[in-house]
């Protein structure tokens, strides 16, 4: 089988799906491919985004903000899961995606709004929170035997991942 790539979504493509993306890459030693994208993307990565994970030794080399519409180009890897982690781009009409990806919705709350007003450690806080409560949905979509379950039970544990917490 393939390396099966995961597309993370959210509206700025600034904070959560970033986070997302690196820490598959970085937990999934080439098993799986990571990416983000954004329907309506900020331009830049949030600067607490990139601290939370560089602090944990995660790498942020090539970390952007992007358009989704790149990943439904014909020359784009192929996607064979979709995930949105926002409410917003869960709710979004999404591109067509090249083979029919599995899609699903990892809801977290939106880390830069959360810290709005916070002194800088109390912000950062709320940050690595974020980074917490993703990893452990990361790892456990890692847990899986991803090369033997059908894509309807595949379906199903992303769902199911999808209402950790």
């Amino acid at each position: 089988m393939s390396r099966l790539n995961v597309l993370f979504l959210c509206t700025h493509n600034s904070a959560r799906s970033i986070l997302a993306e690196a820490l598959l890459n970085h937990h999934a030693g080439g098993r799986v491919g990571a990416f983000s994208a954004g329907s309506h993307p900020s331009g830049q990565v949030h600067p607490l985004a990139l601290r939370a994970l560089a602090e944990r030794g995660i790498s942020v080399e090539g970390a952007r903000s992007k358009v989704w519409d790149v990943f439904a180009l014909p020359e784009a890897p192929r996607m064979g899961v979709v995930i949105t982690v926002c409410d917003g781009a869960a709710g979004e009409m999404c591109p067509i995606w090249p083979g029919a990806p599995l899609k699903a919705h990892w809801g977290v709350a939106e880390p830069g709004r959360l810290a709005e007003g916070l002194d800088d450690r109390a912000a950062l806080g709320v940050f690595r929170t974020t980074l917490e409560r993703l990893e452990r949905r990361v790892q456990t979509f890692l847990g899986l035997s991803l090369e033997t379950l059908d894509p309807d039970a595949l379906k199903r544990e992303l769902d199911r991942i999808g209402g950790m917490d």
